[in-house]
């Protein structure tokens, strides 16, 4: 039977799911969590309120992967100096990844549950 496991993403559905993941809620949910079926079943969810049929293994790999190829093109960008190439949704994931409250990008993502709680930071300091 077949499960769509290798079905290719189209440039709606992908950028469906990056609308999903760029919610605040999704997120805060997925920061820090290692345990997160939940949370790719809620995406898939929402998937299909909008006529998507993705299930969450689906989800969490197409999330998974849209990361580590951000992560590995900054990488290679960092070494070289200038862009050489870019990946499809770069500017859409960048916004996400770089609006969790992380600095600069080269901290890496270790930095982000050390400041995930921004708002009581200077509390903290004091």
């Amino acid at each position: 039977n077949d499960t769509g496991a290798g079905k290719h993403w189209s440039d709606n559905e992908v950028r469906a799911l990056i609308n999903i993941w760029s919610d605040e809620k999704i997120q805060q949910m997925l920061e820090g969590a290692t345990r997160n079926k939940e949370i790719f079943e809620e995406i898939a969810r929402r998937l299909m309120k909008r006529g998507i049929d993705r299930d969450w293994k689906q989800c969490r790999t197409k999330y998974k992967n849209l990361k580590y190829e951000y992560r590995a093109l900054q990488k290679e960008n960092e070494h070289l100096g200038n862009p050489r190439r870019k990946m499809r949704f770069y500017d859409e994931v960048d916004s996400i990844l770089r609006r969790q409250p992380l600095g600069p990008s080269s901290w890496g993502c270790e930095s982000s549950s050390l400041l995930s709680g921004t708002k009581n930071f200077s509390d903290e300091i004091k």
